[in-house]
Formats: structure tokens, C-alpha cells, sequence
């Protein structure tokens, strides 16, 4: 008699925490839609289909070439943010590019596209994603 009462306690355990299960928590099937308050997690980037590629780490400079669609030069002396390892140039945060060519005190030509939604840890400047660069 212990065992169909024990099977029966399991089931319903097993119930109990199926509907206290909140839409998601990981679960395969639960719903990809954004929480209730609408607001995005904090690494979020912008859409892929319009963000830049990323630049080629192996690329240290060269011959300025135009811009792709959407693509800005940018060119002066590259400034030393308030932390480590942020470099600013005409207000814009240089991401990635060559850091060679990239140092505070260089004057440089910087081709890229602003990516103002992107989210950084330097707290100056719009995000700039470096495409190419060359001292100028």
C-alpha cells in the first residue's frame, strides 16, 4: 500500500514544481520574448545585420582607402581616456584597430563607423569601431 501512495506524493511534487516554473528560466520550452519590463541586459550589442565586421587584429595600417556604406574617417591626435586602455580621437572611443599605430600622441587617420549603442567600460566618448588606421 506504500508504494502506489509514494508514487502518487512524487507526482504531485513533480506537478507542483512543473507550475511554479517561471516563462524563462532556461527550460527548452520556454518562451524567447523579453521580460515584462521591456528592458534590455546590459550586454547587449547592436543588431549583427548592422554592425560593422570585425577589423582583421593582424592589419597594422597602410594606404587610406574610402570608406564602405555607412563608414566615416575620422583623423587628429589620439587622447589618453580617464581609464586604462581607452583611447579617444575627436570625441569618439577608438574600439579595436591596430594598437601600434593607435597610441595617445599619434596623429592618425581612423576609417570605421560610430556604434553609439554599444556598450563599453570606458566612460567617454561614442563607441567607434576601428575598421583601419594609419599614422597621418
Amino acid at each position: 500500500m506504500k508504494t502506489p501512495r509514494t508514487v502518487l506524493v512524487a507526482l504531485l511534487a513533480g506537478l507542483a514544481l512543473t507550475a511554479c516554473a517561471a516563462p524563462g528560466d532556461g527550460s527548452a520550452d520556454s518562451d524567447p520574448s523579453p521580460s515584462t519590463t521591456g528592458a534590455a541586459p546590459v550586454t547587449s550589442q547592436p543588431d549583427p545585420g548592422t554592425s560593422p565586421s570585425r577589423p582583421d587584429p593582424s592589419w597594422k595600417g597602410g594606404p587610406s582607402t574610402p570608406p564602405g556604406v555607412g563608414g566615416t574617417v575620422i583623423s587628429g591626435t589620439v587622447q589618453a581616456g580617464v581609464e586604462p586602455n581607452c583611447l579617444l580621437l575627436d570625441g569618439h572611443l577608438l574600439v579595436g584597430g591596430p594598437r601600434d599605430v593607435l597610441k595617445a600622441g599619434a596623429r592618425v587617420e581612423v576609417t570605421g563607423r560610430p556604434e553609439p549603442g554599444m556598450m563599453t567600460t570606458c566612460q567617454q566618448g561614442t563607441p567607434f569601431v576601428v575598421e583601419s588606421a594609419r599614422p597621418a
